[in-house]
Formats: structure tokens, sequence, C-alpha cells
């Protein structure tokens, strides 16, 4: 089956992340001291690979669509944890997904939150940077969950190549999912600024291995955690920061 059309900004980038495992944790595991993968990365695991690859606080990343490429396979794996109130080490097992590669098409909007850097806001400059940093396999170390499942970043362009689920005969719904965390520096609801916040949403694995992502602020179902202060940043240099805009 043909992969379906699929909405590309002016400031997109497509990048494709792998590796030998990943862990994106269901809440609800973590419980017992066990943790479970989700089938699918989540909103915020794919804005921090994102942002490992480059960030400014002038803007925030927002996932358009993720494909998956390899087929779903999880694998458990014992793990020793050291309990330093008892001097002791138990053993846990995870579930991680095994030998999983991604395909990613996110875009870029002025953070609205931090007017401080308005005039660093050059559409243009920002976007040259990030495909330069995608090509170099990102900026920072990128990991898939947990700092335990590194991660490698390439190029790609987003639809090409063969995934497992190009056949796929209809849709998988996976129900009630952790979508993402709202930090005050990334809200956009007056509501929800100030404040922590996490959202769920139900995704749609569609044919072609794709899943199309909500925005944070699109998520219908939220539970507020607690009051958060706004980052703040020093600027030393105010007079480098009002001449951004030339560069």
């Amino acid at each position: 089956m043909a992969v379906p059309e699929i909405l590309r900004y002016r400031n997109s980038i497509d990048y494709e992340v792998s590796g030998d495992y990943a862990l994106f944790s269901d809440p609800i595991t973590r419980a017992s001291g066990e943790k479970c993968s989700y089938h699918l990365p989540t909103y915020s695991a794919l804005v921090g690979i994102t942002s490992s690859i480059y960030w400014k606080p002038t803007f925030m990343w927002v996932i358009d669509y993720v494909r998956i490429m390899n087929p779903i396979i999880t694998e458990k794996r014992g793990v020793k944890i050291h309990d330093y109130n008892t001097n002791t080490v138990d053993l846990f097992y995870y579930m991680y997904l095994k030998d999983v590669r991604y395909h990613v098409r996110a875009h870029m909007i002025p953070n609205v939150n931090h007017p401080e850097f308005a005039n660093d806001w050059n559409e243009n400059k920002h976007h040259n940077i990030a495909k330069r940093s995608v090509k170099s396999g990102g900026r920072r170390n990128p990991f898939l969950g947990t700092s335990e499942c590194f991660a490698f970043v390439d190029e790609c362009v987003f639809g090409e190549g063969e995934s497992y689920y190009d056949n796929l005969p209809g849709q998988i719904e996976y129900g009630n999912m952790f979508h993402s965390f709202t930090f005050p520096d990334q809200a956009i609801r007056e509501d929800e600024k100030g404040k922590l916040i996490v959202n769920f949403w139900n995704p749609v694995l569609q044919p072609g291995g794709i899943v199309k992502f909500i925005r944070p602020e699109e998520c219908k179902s939220k539970k507020f955690i607690r009051n958060m202060p706004l980052t703040q940043f020093e600027i030393k240099n105010p007079d480098e920061i009002a001449n951004l805009e030339k560069y």
C-alpha cells in the first residue's frame, strides 16, 4: 500500500533515528520498579531526539509524523539495580524494543514564552543549521527513551524507502498512551502557562507505518502535576541579542 500524502512545512526537517534497543516506558509499569516499553515512540521522546540534533530557546520543535520502518519486536532483559538505602542489589526485568528504526518529520515554531529572544527568530538561519546538524548526526548524543539506548541519526526523505508496515491491511489503534509533558517554556494555552502538565492521547498506526501526531495543546486528556516557574536565561550581553537578527 502506498504511503499516504503527508504535510510538509517550509521549515520541516526529516531524519532517521535507529538503535539496537529502545525503551519508551509505560508509566503504569514503573510502580513495581520494572519497565515495559510502548510499541511506539512518544512525542516527548521524539522532541528530545530532535532537540539533541539542534535546539535553541528561540524556538520549539513540533513533531508531525513518525514512520515505523522495522517490525516491532520486544525483548526482555534483566537489569541489576543497586538500592542505596538498603545497600542491596535487586534484579528487575525491562521490556525493550529491539532493532528499531524510525523516520521522523518535525518543524519549528517561535517560542513566544521567551520574548527576550524575539530578535533571534530568524527562521531561515535556524532551519539551515538544523539541516546541517542532521547531516552531522546531531549536536548531542541522542538516545531512544533512556540513556542506555544509544541512537544514531542520519538523513532521510520522509515517505521514501520500505517500511515493514507498508502493506498493513488496516490501522492499529493503541488506546490511551502517554503523549508528552508540557513545561512552562512550551505552553501554548493560557491556562497551562506556569504549570507542569501531562498529556495523553490515542495513537493510530496507519498503513505505511505512519503515526500522525497531534500537538500537546490538542490532547484532550490531561493531568495537572504542579505549578512550575518559567526558565530564566541569563543574558550577559543584551547588545548581542539585539543584533542577532543580522546573522
